[in-house]
């Protein structure tokens, strides 16, 4: 069956995923008398402007001494809260077979909902051409860092096939390799030593038969999911069937001893080993809150129905399986609660990702709900921040450039209603956003929401 829009519907989608601005030259921008979160250091600068031009924060200084030169866009900040624009470290940007509207309804959600930046997990080669696009500013997009293709048991099953893999992804240029479950010690021994001799770093899942300790060893960039830790805590180190792990240890957590842990966390630190909870992910499916009620969030409206009779059936899995109880699911999350508070204050470093699209987190949104998660977990509202915004620049070695709100660096900002040192939840209250120089107020926020809506 072929579906036809009306004239209606294809404007609501072309309103919604056309560029913030033509890609000509962009105005400049003065966001006056704003209080300023630099995230340099937990502190609020009260009463500045800063001033944007050509991508660039140009300057930040007291509203009483900084003038503001003609021709510039002024956007009164009189008691709103000016600080880096966030990342989202776990994202799944689509391809083919998603038509080129669903790719960019996930980039213009994330940018809509002060997102300046993703790291795709899932890759595939047209991410390449997007990430170039992005960062032109032709399509309206966050900033991209691209993953390869999955590298997992079907994949790469043989060494050989590992070694061609990872050459042939570095040669392509993504950015990283993307571990997913399923691939053998062996196996991941010769791609773990193929990415050090290439210069590629990898990051993801850790899979059964290589280990959590065995993953700290090899380096890996990112931990996603706080995945392999569990396992980590159960036995003698032997590997864990995948009967008895379940979903992401979920079958273990009765056996675990949790003595273990200090020796994880020290070693993560020393390893260099950057970690991505993603915590709402597993609050979602293993949580209390009804199926219904999760599908019915407000941010589901923006996602199409098919999908969330998916994320229904997906949980309802989890939920159903008879050897996850409610008090067995309840001791999983409280144990994930203690790695996330455990790993932290030993001094592992944490980078926000809340993996979206997937199951319960619609773009953009998600990464609100993964800001209250951690902090609830234990982090202080300026360690949650931290972890979307500079510790990502310092991960990707671009603090020089991004991270914080200073003279010289990147003009991707997020312009808040509330102070979100005082309480997290102010993240979600949006009055605008600067993305690589230009601004979103709003008024246009709210239309291209609201033609996203519209348009499926």
């Amino acid at each position: 069956m072929i579906v036809k829009c009306g004239p209606s519907l294809a404007l609501s989608v072309l309103i919604a995923l056309t560029p913030a601005h033509s890609t000509g030259a962009q105005s400049p921008i003065a966001i006056v008398n704003v209080n300023v979160i630099p995230m340099d250091r937990e502190r609020v600068l009260e009463g500045q402007t800063v001033l944007v031009r050509a991508g660039r924060i140009e300057t930040v200084g007291s509203a009483t001494t900084v003038s503001v030169p003609p021709g510039y866009v002024r956007v009164d900040g009189t008691g709103k809260f000016l600080m880096p624009g966030l990342t989202e470290m776990h994202s799944h940007i689509p391809f083919a077979p998603a038509p080129d509207s669903t790719v960019k309804r996930v980039l213009a959600l994330y940018v809509l909902n002060g997102v300046t930046t993703v790291r795709g997990m899932f890759g595939h080669a047209s991410h390449l051409e997007l990430r170039r696009l992005a960062e032109l500013g032709e399509i309206l997009s966050p900033r991209i860092y691209a993953a390869g293709p999955s590298l997992n048991g079907t994949s790469v099953p043989t060494v050989a096939a590992a070694i061609k893999s990872v050459s042939e992804q570095k040669a392509a240029g993504f950015d990283l390799l993307k571990i997913h479950p399923g691939i053998k010690r062996e196996v991941f021994d010769s791609l773990a030593a193929t990415a050090d001799r290439l210069g590629i770093r990898f990051a993801g899942h850790v899979p059964l038969d290589v280990g959590i300790r065995r993953a700290i060893a090899s380096k890996y960039w990112t931990v996603e999911h706080i995945d392999g830790y569990l396992e980590g805590l159960y036995g003698n180190g032997e590997p864990v069937g995948l009967a008895d792990d379940g979903f992401f240890g979920l079958g273990l957590v009765d056996q675990v001893d949790v003595n273990k842990l200090p020796a994880l966390v020290g070693a993560t630190r020393v390893a260099g080993v950057w970690v991505t909870p993603t915590e709402t992910l597993f609050e979602t499916i293993a949580g209390t809150e009804s199926i219904d009620a999760i599908v019915s969030r407000p941010e589901m409206k923006y996602w199409p129905q098919q999908d969330l009779d998916q994320w229904k059936k997906a949980i309802a899995a989890v939920r159903n399986d008879p050897k996850n109880t409610p008090a067995r699911r309840q001791r999983f999350l409280e144990l994930r609660r203690l790695l996330i508070k455990s790993l932290h204050d030993g001094g592992v470093r944490f980078v926000l990702g809340s993996d979206s699209p997937q199951i319960g987190n619609v773009p953009g949104f998600s990464i609100a709900h993964e800001l209250q998660l951690v902090v609830a977990a234990g982090l202080t509202p300026y360690e949650a921040l931290a972890s979307g915004t500079r510790n990502v620049a310092e991960m990707f070695k671009t603090i020089n450039e991004a991270g914080t709100v200073e003279p010289g660096k990147r003009a991707d900002l997020l312009l808040l209603d509330a102070n979100p040192l005082r309480g997290i939840g102010a993240v979600s209250r949006i009055n605008g956003v600067v993305l690589k120089g230009r601004w979103l107020g709003r008024s246009e926020i709210d239309q291209r929401l609201a033609a996203l809506a519209a348009s499926h």
